[in-house]
């Protein structure tokens, strides 16, 4: 069959792909390594690294002092910074953005308070606040980035809104996609926290050995991501994982138990009420460890209906509450061993408030993949000397 131009540049395209495939992830590789990697001839490899060379994609790292006789092999690294990538979390009571390269290397972290009463445009407008100080600060313009993820509570539906429920005041008529599609050229995703949060652990976290993951974001709101195969479940509506909705499950007023502990100092605030509670149990009270084991209690019932329903290997014990995993995960595996027929690993997250700003860039990270890989090799930004 006679092979069409099209199809030797589409050929010479997908090659290409397989290189720069080849040099993601490693270190700094001679031609004959990526050969081996890609599968390629070393002549077919030699002449497309150099195109990728000219083109932007990749770089060639200069050898340094070496004690070899004659000229060292020549190596090659992709060009991490031809694009970058940004993280959002919008939260309740911080919004975060987090600027990273194509590698995934964490350039920029930027996070300011903000107040849980803001109304959207409020919210909006400190979030480009905050684009704006981390695009500054990396010397960076909005042209320079390649995709956008924006982190939100509550269930995200297909356009990109939180319709069904969201503790922001307003917020099921915002649209975050929208407003930051207004400055930046690039696509705009928006996703739910508890499933960026899941992505995050099996990316950088605790769960970096899991393909079925039941993520649980503990906190003064309790809620789920699921990642099953090794793939971010949404559900039809984006609603998957959110069996706190059932009032039955009791995670809704799980943490009224740690609100109410007897003894609690009166000047507590609602977000130290919890602090103070475990911080008493690890010192022995009687009356705060009670409060933990009702509150660990009603949360394994919820818990333990996704064991149940989806057998994950490991459970991770996420959120604002995982700073004190220490004091609640005995108390939770000794519910759920009454439950569960299989008892999943129970981790705590090591991520911090960081967890949904990092998921959302390693789903902008997929997204700039995932158009490489179908749209093929367009030009990034030339290399700057």
């Amino acid at each position: 069959m006679a092979t069409t131009g099209t199809d030797m540049s589409r050929m010479r395209e997908m090659n290409q792909l397989s290189i720069v495939g080849a040099l993601r992830g490693n270190p700094p590789s001679t031609v004959t390594e990526l050969a081996s990697r890609s599968g390629l001839s070393r002549p077919a490899v030699d002449v497309l690294v150099q195109s990728l060379v000219a083109d932007g994609w990749a770089e060639v790292e200069e050898p340094g002092a070496s004690s070899v006789v004659g000229r060292p092999a020549r190596r090659y690294r992709f060009r991490a910074t031809a694009g970058h990538v940004l993280g959002i979390d919008i939260g309740v009571h911080k919004i975060l953005v987090i600027l990273s390269d194509l590698e995934g290397n964490l350039v920029r972290t930027v996070r300011h308070p903000a107040a849980p009463e803001a109304a959207p445009a409020e919210r909006l407008a400190a979030v480009d606040r905050v684009v704006d100080e981390v695009l500054a600060s990396a010397g960076m313009a909005a042209g320079d980035i390649w995709a956008v993820t924006v982190g939100v509570t509550g269930p995200v539906d297909r356009s990109g809104r939180t319709s069904l429920s969201s503790p922001l005041p307003g917020w099921s008529e915002a649209d975050p996609a929208a407003h930051l599609g207004t400055r930046f050229s690039c696509p705009v995703q928006v996703e739910n926290d508890c499933k960026l949060a899941a992505v995050a652990e099996r990316w950088r976290g605790v769960a970096q050995d899991a393909d079925d993951i039941v993520y649980l974001l503990a906190g003064l709101r309790t809620g789920a991501g699921l990642i099953l195969d090794g793939t971010l479940r949404r559900g039809h509506g984006g609603a998957a994982g959110e069996i706190g909705a059932l009032k039955a499950v009791r995670w809704l007023t799980a943490p009224d138990h740690l609100q109410s502990c007897p003894g609690m100092p009166a000047t507590a605030a609602e977000g130290e009420a919890a602090a103070w509670v475990f911080q008493a149990a690890r010192d022995g009270d009687r009356d705060a460890r009670t409060a933990v084991r009702r509150y660990t209690r009603d949360l394994a019932v919820g818990v333990a209906a996704l064991v149940l329903a989806l057998d994950p290997q490991v459970v991770v014990y996420g959120g604002g509450f995982s700073r004190s995993a220490d004091v609640v995960l005995g108390p939770l595996h000794r519910e759920l061993t009454k439950h569960c027929l299989r008892m999943p690993e129970l981790r705590a997250s090591t991520l911090g408030d960081e967890s949904v700003a990092l998921g959302a860039v390693r789903l902008a990270l997929d997204e700039v993949d995932s158009r490489l890989l179908s749209d093929g090799l367009a030009a990034p930004t030339a290399p700057r000397r």
